[in-house]
């Protein structure tokens, strides 16, 4: 399995705000825009933030979202190291395949693949 990206989800409650933010601030500009979620990027294509004001179909914000090539093969690790599955393997309708992982320091971990 290999990690493809990182990115770190924060949680807002004023999302046009927040998006103003790291407009102003970083010239970070929308990559992808759920309305819950806003997938924010520099212009040189490195680094990237989400913007959440909650998740359409999990029961809590995760911390960050890790993107890999192969998701059952994570989610088959995480269940036989006993983690805490917060979320189940649940294809989505926004094209992604994930579920979420709660580490031993207590955060929410987003796992996710791409249709």
């Amino acid at each position: 399995m290999t990690v493809k990206r990182v990115v770190p989800d924060l949680a807002t409650p004023t999302m046009e705000a927040s998006q103003r933010f790291y407009a102003d601030v970083l010239e970070l500009v929308p990559v992808m825009d759920q309305g819950w979620i806003v997938t924010l990027a520099g212009s040189a294509g490195v680094g990237q933030v989400s913007l959440m004001t909650h998740d359409a179909t999990a029961p809590v914000v995760p911390a960050m979202s890790i993107e890999v090539d192969d998701v059952d093969a994570a989610y088959a690790a995480a269940v036989a190291t006993g983690a805490e599955i917060v979320h189940p393997l649940t294809d989505e309708p926004w094209g992604v395949r994930r579920f979420f992982v709660r580490d031993p320091a207590g955060h929410v971990v987003n796992v996710l693949a791409h249709d």
